[in-house]
């Protein structure tokens, strides 16, 4: 469904001051240009506003002990410009190398060619049919927030089949079939960030959060596990409060479904149960699952595991922990393999290589919004702008005696507001990390807690903005059930997520972490101690 048909829904939306607002959010948005284009004008930006700042000599005062200083051991941190002839050569030689070293390009890529393989194997979709076909009336509500949630380990997966399966489900229950739309876009895109896995995201997110915790601490490190504990304790959470919302208030809102509503292109009224072959499938990756976990339990669960640290014999700081994208490759392609030779999907070698091609081919337009955003990210840091935001904002905060935990409300909110506007998880993250992450750690909390708050505020508001990637495939599945469906429509759908899930996540964090003292993760700490 193109921009035109989205218009012209809204504009058939009655007049209010939630419709304005929505409307005014929406147009702001697309005032906005691409997301590359952003980052491309972001990064000349940064070159411009360094000369300025070098011209008017902004500085800061370091506040960190004397050995910590690096290449400012007077004390004194000063804008390095890039409009001078050091900083065109510097920019010249650092183009290529900005993009290959930018942490998350690699892991990235590499958990989503274990996870092409399972996907493109059909085992992706047959563990969710399987989740949520066989549940019982009562649970199908729950069960399918609950897939949702975790499908966003596979990616897309989760829009491009879970939540169009919702829908014909609760259409078959004799149920409105956009409660069960609203229910699985609840979990695929309002639980954005909260899994039981390590996915995609994690890797990706802690590649930004690294550099921008080294404008404090040079040698500080976050790996993909350092929000898991926290995530996996939200899935349940998440899934919990998506099940209320829909049966206690989007359902009982939307009323008895009634077929003339519906488009020509309506679905039909039932659901593929699995075949045999599928559940001998499931079967079989599930025991490769087994398997492969065991084998890598064997590498970490005895004291003289070849993965533990090999000094200290720890897992913290271990090869597991720093190669665990590895780990998300293998537990997904393993099985998915296995899963695809039971049902014929995967028949050799070249099913397997077509499959992670196929995914390959797909991020494209990621790969080339990370060559713009590292080159911002790493102009940012040699500038020094970054670093000295930080201080004069902890400063600030300070003086407003807003270091203590409280911080965070505004800082969530910050973020699940931006998101609005820049849906994209990565894309915000690159350009609000470089800021938030050295800033809150000079008023003394761990990166790892500063990126589990910006996670809460990222995913909530995925729901209300048109800027969020899928939201046009998402409007033209519900227009297959309602034919004058709308953005305003859509949007009023699932407002009630998102501030549900604003106010019982953030309560969430602030009990897990303040509260009973829990780390987001394995070795996070919940505050910085230089």
């Amino acid at each position: 469904m193109g921009q035109t048909s989205h218009s012209a829904s809204y504009s058939n939306e009655p007049k209010g001051l939630f419709n304005r607002f929505l409307a005014t959010v929406e147009y702001l948005g697309n005032l906005l240009p691409h997301p590359i284009t952003l980052f491309a004008l972001f990064a000349l930006g940064i070159v411009i506003i360094s000369g300025i700042a070098d011209w008017v000599g902004l500085s800061a005062i370091d506040p960190r002990p004397e050995g910590a200083r690096g290449r400012d051991p007077d004390g004194v941190i000063e804008v390095v410009s890039l409009l001078s002839a050091e900083g065109l050569q510097k920019i010249v030689t650092g183009l290529v190398t900005n993009f290959t070293g930018f942490a998350p390009l690699g892991t990235v890529l590499v958990a989503l060619l274990g996870v092409s393989v399972a996907e493109h194997s059909g085992l992706l979709s047959a563990a969710m049919r399987g989740m949520v076909v066989g549940a019982s009336n009562r649970l199908v509500t729950f069960m399918i927030v609950l897939a949702a949630i975790l499908s966003n380990t596979a990616s897309e997966l989760g829009y491009v089949v879970l939540i169009p399966l919702a829908a014909m489900i609760f259409h078959s229950l004799g149920r409105h079939p956009l409660a069960g739309l609203a229910a699985a876009f609840a979990g695929v895109s309002g639980g954005y960030s909260a899994n039981l896995l390590l996915g995609t995201i994690d890797p990706l997110l802690a590649g930004i959060t690294t550099p921008a915790a080294q404008m404090i601490d040079p040698s500080y490190e976050v790996g993909p596990e350092a929000n898991w504990y926290f995530m996996m304790i939200s899935v349940f959470l998440i899934a919990a409060l998506g099940t209320w919302v829909t049966e206690k208030i989007v359902e009982p809102r939307l009323g008895k479904y009634h077929e003339n509503d519906a488009g020509p292109d309506l679905p039909p009224n039932n659901i593929e149960q699995l075949s045999v072959t599928e559940k001998r499938g499931l079967k079989s990756a599930g025991l490769a699952l087994l398997v492969v976990c065991a084998l890598l339990a064997l590498t970490i669960v005895p004291d003289e595991g070849i993965l533990r640290h090999p000094t200290t014999g720890e897992v913290a700081d271990s090869p597991f922990l720093k190669g665990i994208v590895v780990f998300i490759f293998v537990s997904f392609a393993v099985p998915g393999f296995v899963y695809g030779r039971v049902v014929g999907t995967v028949k050799n070698d070249k099913d397997v290589i077509n499959a992670m091609s196929k995914s390959m081919s797909s991020m494209g337009m990621y790969i080339v919004l990370v060559f713009f955003a590292a080159q911002f990210v790493a102009f940012f840091k040699w500038t020094n702008l970054g670093t000295i935001m930080a201080i004069n904002g902890a400063e600030l905060l300070h003086a407003l005696h807003l270091t203590g935990p409280e911080v965070f409300v505004l800082f969530i909110f910050m973020c699940a507001v931006v998101n609005l506007s820049l849906g994209s998880s990565s894309a915000q993250w690159a350009v609000t990390a470089p800021i938030f992450v050295p800033m809150l750690m000079l008023i003394g909390y761990a990166p790892e807690t500063i990126q589990a708050a910006y996670r809460i505020g990222d995913s909530v508001t995925n729901l209300i903005t048109p800027m969020m990637s899928y939201f046009g495939l998402i409007l033209a599945v519900a227009t297959k059930y309602k034919k004058d469906m709308g953005i305003g429509t859509l949007v009023a759908m699932m407002l009630p997520y998102s501030m549900i899930f604003l106010v019982g996540w953030v309560t969430l964090f602030y009990v897990w972490v303040f509260g009973f003292g829990l780390p987001v993760g394995p070795n996070s700490p919940i505050y910085y101690t230089p």
